[in-house]
């Protein structure tokens, strides 16, 4: 299981991104898992269902489950948040993982970068963003910039993450082959 990252400033487009490059990824055979940080208060369930009304009553976790999904709520409550390790450990088998946020991780990380946002780009800071893709070509290439890519060009973007991952990916027949 290899971990990638997408991160960037709200407003970004980092969620788009995500949305381009999973249908992509798993046309190549692949199985993508996502994991997203909020930072903030989030809540999955609804106030009066029974699960909601279980964890409100003390459960530690909750799973719920059904014959097209399951989700297991975990909560918290005076532990501290769990490390990306430890979330990515309740993931099943698979090739990859996809997290957007954690930018504080040690993961290979793509910066969705818009200057028209007006922040600042996040990678003169993160060493561990090793790509951004933007909507705007830098003023000057320099030595030690990451490598830049269209925002608009999901194809080299993929190809760029299978390359940094060093991923195979299945041919049609089910054979898999190496990413060139």
């Amino acid at each position: 299981m290899r971990l990638f990252g997408i991160a960037g400033y709200s407003g970004s487009g980092k969620t788009t991104l995500m949305e381009k490059l999973l249908p992509r990824l798993t046309a190549r055979g692949l199985r993508v898992s996502v994991v997203k940080h909020a930072h903030h208060d989030f809540d999955i369930d609804r106030p009066g269902k029974d699960s909601f009304r279980h964890r409100q009553a003390g459960a530690a976790e909750v799973l719920l489950a059904s014959s097209a999904r399951w989700v297991l709520m975990s909560e918290l409550r005076a532990d501290p948040e769990p490390s990306l390790a430890e979330y990515v450990a309740h993931f099943s088998p698979c090739d990859v993982v996809l997290v957007e946020g954690f930018k504080q991780e040690a993961i290979p990380k793509l910066e969705v970068y818009r200057p028209a946002n007006g922040k600042p780009p996040l990678w003169p800071e993160d060493p561990d963003i090793v790509a951004v893709a933007s909507d705007q070509r830098p003023l000057a290439d320099r030595p030690g910039d990451p490598v830049w890519l269209d925002l608009n060009d999901t194809e080299t973007i993929v190809r760029f993450i299978l390359d940094t991952l060093q991923l195979a990916t299945l041919q049609p027949g089910g054979n898999r082959h190496a990413v060139l």
